[in-house]
């Protein structure tokens, strides 16, 4: 839902062109809402969901932590207030020279997910923690992650093994659910997972101390998700059945759990056509697509919720597609949207829950279309 805030905003200020407006209360209210759903568990924010530095500094001043991808994204944690030690390279993907850049910072919390990138941090950053990624199914996410990132537990042994054999600080393991997960046993699978690494290593004597949790924590779509407590729950009581009362440290790292419901894009009906005189689904475009911060859209994987002026009148199933010369800038055809009939042409319509990853996706200008601009209120 688009706050009073942000609907005042927009009425006043009357922004040209489609945008994103985020009202930075109610990225307060989640930050305090995961503290208190799961009071023992660092919060690192993923910075990638939305990088804005109005949200960084507010999250820095709550006492935030922040999961960074790359170089840039460390130097923007720091510039909004963050210590190094409140920082942790997430990505498993890092050149050396980042590595090192990243230790020249005083970040010294790595992901890995296998020994190669071990291997270019021994060298990089001595005596660094690292983690290791594990691979999860993902079943239950909206956009699984799953593949790219992590290794199969038996060789997290020994990524983690060879990390302590070259002089780093074997700190724990890692998983990823997949984003947009509403799947509350997931996180019981994945620490199932992750105690088995925890128990191989302590029998060679290493001791690891910390589990990260991931992010997949949800935002509202279209769809009602399950509420943080009640996540928190859920990932105690799994902590709890696998591993007693010897509980580890834990981290989870939220990007669209934080940032996804405070933020709404305002844009505007290009053109209502149909393909042929007795086509019977209209085609709708807006003057925002994949390429312009809608690129979750892919494989209609996310569904927004769309609210339009004209919501109560009679609504059909439409093919909603976006401004630019590229046939791939389709949102919704497979499973068309329902939109009112009477939608017309210059109709301003508010695309809610896009407070996370629109503004970073669409950094280029394609087809000369500005990049999307964002109000952070």
């Amino acid at each position: 839902m688009a706050t009073q805030r942000i609907i005042d905003f927009l009425d006043t200020r009357r922004p040209e062109g489609p945008c994103l407006v985020l009202d930075l209360d109610v990225v307060r209210e989640n930050y305090l809402g995961f503290e208190k759903a799961l009071p023992e568990s660092r919060i690192f924010y993923a910075v990638k969901a939305n990088p804005a530095p109005e949200v960084l500094r507010l999250l820095a001043s709550l006492g935030s932590c922040f999961d960074t991808a790359s170089v840039a994204e460390i130097e923007m944690a720091l510039d909004a207030g963050a210590t190094a030690d409140r920082i942790s390279y997430g990505n498993t993907i890092k050149k050396e020279r980042d590595i090192a850049r990243a230790f020249a910072h005083g970040v010294d919390l790595f992901a890995v997910d296998c020994v190669e990138e071990v291997e270019k941090i021994a060298r990089a950053a001595p005596g660094s923690r690292v983690f290791c990624r594990v691979l999860t199914d993902g079943e239950g996410a909206e956009w699984p992650l799953s593949r790219k990132f992590g290794c199969v537990p038996a060789m997290a042994v020994d990524v983690l093994r060879s990390a302590k054999e070259l002089g780093l600080d074997a700190y724990g393991v890692s998983f990823h659910v997949g984003s947009q997960q509403t799947d509350l046993s997931s996180w019981d699978r994945a620490l199932a997972d992750t105690s088995m690494v925890f128990r191989e290593l302590v029998k060679e004597g290493v001791n690891l101390r910390m589990v990260n949790m991931g992010g997949g924590f949800p935002t509202r779509y279209l769809s009602d998700v399950p509420t943080a407590q009640a996540y928190g729950m859920a990932i105690f009581d799994a902590l709890s059945k696998y591993f007693g009362n010897r509980l580890p440290e834990t981290i989870i790292e939220p990007g669209r759990g934080m940032v996804g419901n405070a933020g709404v894009i305002k844009a505007e009906v290009v053109l209502v056509s149909r393909k042929a005189d007795n086509d019977n689904v209209r085609w709708v475009y807006l003057d925002i697509g994949k390429f312009g911060g809608l690129a979750e859209t892919m494989d209609e994987a996310i569904r927004y919720q769309i609210v339009t002026p004209r919501d109560g009148d009679e609504m059909q199933p439409c093919v909603l597609a976006g401004p630019t010369c590229d046939s791939a800038d389709v949102m919704y055809e497979k499973n068309p949207y329902p939109l009112p009939v009477s939608l017309s042409i210059g109709d301003e319509v508010l695309i809610e829950g896009t407070g996370a990853y629109t503004t970073t996706y669409s950094a280029v200008a394609f087809n000369g279309f500005e990049p999307l601009r964002s109000y952070v209120i």
